[in-house]
């Protein structure tokens, strides 16, 4: 299935996120910790729908966002924690402490 990966932003506050049969069965949620910097604190996935590339559907649309906006994004999520570890492809957005 193609999932449509929504964003929405409301002040310091931000989610990606999908929605099936007008449910939000998952979502990835940041918190802006300046103009261009961003920390996602949080996957959520479906149970019923884990193991299926639904949490890295929602990252990559994240680091597609980020490229797109200049924005860093650094992490206190573990899976995305462990996805920069994982993905150099991925690291050149990443805020990583120096």
């Amino acid at each position: 299935m193609n999932d449509v990966v929504s964003h929405e932003e409301h002040g310091p506050r931000g989610e990606f996120f999908i929605v099936r049969d007008g449910r939000r069965v998952a979502e990835m949620t940041y918190r802006r910790t300046g103009d261009s910097r961003i920390v996602i604190d949080h996957t959520e996935v479906d149970p019923g729908l884990r193991g299926h590339g639904i949490a890295r559907s929602l990252l990559d649309a994240v680091v597609a966002w980020a490229r797109q906006t200049h924005t860093r994004v650094a992490a206190t999520c573990s899976y995305v924690v462990a996805q920069f570890a994982r993905d150099p492809s991925i690291g050149d957005v990443a805020d990583r402490p120096r």
